[in-house]
């Protein structure tokens, strides 16, 4: 009879690979729906994919045991580490598409055709005759960056990807466990994952994935990465830098 630890020919929904990968799936999935609609429905996107995947998680908890938030020094200290550098090298480092189109015009001897930016998430300005609704959507947005993602981030990340590169059978793999390619592995895609900041992603996927090594738990990573977007969040906003948001 297969178990969790033991996928083998198991349906893939019984398999200890599946709780891992599916919020973090569908989080991207729907998420990839955002703006597709109609202006402005990028907030109500983002809010259906936050109460979906809040609804996953709570469904496959039982299945999740590594997901416990760990309240530690350490976890809090990284966190506004990487508040603080990924605030300080913006505008330092450019993103991945300014160094393509930096390469481009090099290898073909032609500027890069400039391509229209996004408008910065921003509910407050955009939901003005609306109050109520615009600071509901914020609210969302900074619960969903501080508490969901650093969950299923930090679950499929920490405790899935890194293990199943050091082994198919990841469960066998202690969370302590350093391995050099996992690691760059990891934080390699962490930082591929958000291209305008992917030097600073990189530089927090280490510092998480340290936490995770040196105290062979997620849940100071947890912790470090809501501190994190939690920081980041509240500097947007009382700044009025909403590229951060």
């Amino acid at each position: 009879m297969p178990t969790e630890s033991s996928p083998g020919s198991a349906p893939f929904w019984t398999t200890p690979e599946f709780p891992r990968v599916l919020p973090f799936a569908v989080f991207l999935l729907i998420g990839s729906l955002a703006g597709k609609f109609f202006p402005g429905s990028e907030y109500w996107i983002y809010a259906l994919k936050t109460l979906a995947v809040a609804g996953l998680l709570w469904v496959l908890r039982k299945r999740l045991p590594e997901m416990r938030w760990e309240f530690t020094a350490p976890g809090v200290v990284v966190g506004v580490l990487v508040a603080l550098a990924w605030i300080g090298m913006d505008g330092f480092i450019p993103s991945l598409s300014e160094i393509y189109d930096r390469l481009s015009t090099l290898w073909t001897g032609r500027p890069a055709q400039p391509q229209p930016e996004d408008p910065p998430w921003n509910p407050l300005a955009f939901f003005k005759d609306n109050p109520a609704l615009g600071w509901g959507f914020l609210a969302i947005r900074v619960l969903g960056r501080s508490v969901l993602v650093p969950m299923i981030e930090e679950v499929f990340y920490r405790s899935f990807l890194y293990r199943m590169i050091v082994r198919p059978d990841f469960l066998e793999v202690s969370l302590r466990t350093w391995n050099p390619m996992a690691f760059a592995g990891t934080c390699l895609l962490f930082g591929l994952s958000h291209p305008g900041q992917w030097l600073a992603a990189i530089v927090c996927a280490a510092l998480y994935q340290g936490l995770v090594l040196k105290l062979g738990r997620i849940g100071d990573a947890m912790v470090a990465h809501g501190v994190t977007n939690g920081l980041i969040s509240a500097y947007a906003i009382s700044t009025g830098h909403w590229q951060f948001t």
